[in-house]
């Protein structure tokens, strides 16, 4: 056996600590915002890897390294956007009743009813809140990550708010709104 197969190229050694090292730095936040998509963290871990296996698929092709977790952050939202959108068709129900409100939570479960709600939503629509209220990200850095207009990301989000609107109903909102006034949050609309 000659000694070009025995060992690794230098190069690809030095690819391979390179996305080890970016995996490292970048793993708790890509599947804390999987999991924030999808509302479960065994998909959030399914998700995750695939994420980072089409980075390291593409790794070699990567040249602006610096901008990793922007990267990152689109390859894991468009990647749960086209799974959901597959699983979407496949589970299809149709119902002639609305799904019920949930019951008025204690202000330590706020958080519980909004990720519940949050779940509901089409993958698009909580894709784009995550991006723009989790992510913080302007209406067209959102765009960018899920490979649409700003146009759709305006609509999206104001769907998605409107949706959760309803189905957390106003007392929800002014229980929030109530408690980030006495935490020193300005709540906004």
């Amino acid at each position: 056996m000659s000694a070009s197969h025995t060992h690794s190229s230098p190069a690809a050694t030095s690819d391979d600590e390179a996305f080890r090292r970016c995996f490292d730095e970048y793993v708790e936040g890509v599947r804390f915002t999987a999991r924030l998509l999808c509302g479960d963290w065994h998909r959030a871990e399914d998700l995750t890897q695939s994420a980072f296996l089409k980075v390291y698929l593409a790794w070699p092709r990567l040249y602006q390294r610096d901008r990793l977790g922007g990267y990152l952050r689109q390859v894991v939202v468009r990647t749960f956007v086209s799974e959901h959108r597959r699983l979407w068709r496949r589970r299809e129900w149709l119902t002639d009743s609305t799904p019920e409100r949930p019951a008025e939570a204690a202000p330590d479960d706020d958080r519980i009813v909004l990720l519940d709600a949050l779940a509901t939503l089409p993958a698009r629509q909580r894709a784009v809140l995550v991006l723009r209220y989790w992510h913080d990200l302007g209406i067209s850095e959102a765009a960018a990550a899920l490979g649409c207009t700003a146009g759709t990301v305006k609509s999206q989000t104001f769907k998605a708010l409107a949706t959760l609107r309803t189905r957390l109903g106003d007392q929800f909102a002014e229980r929030v709104a109530a408690s980030s006034s006495t935490d020193g949050v300005r709540g906004d609309a």
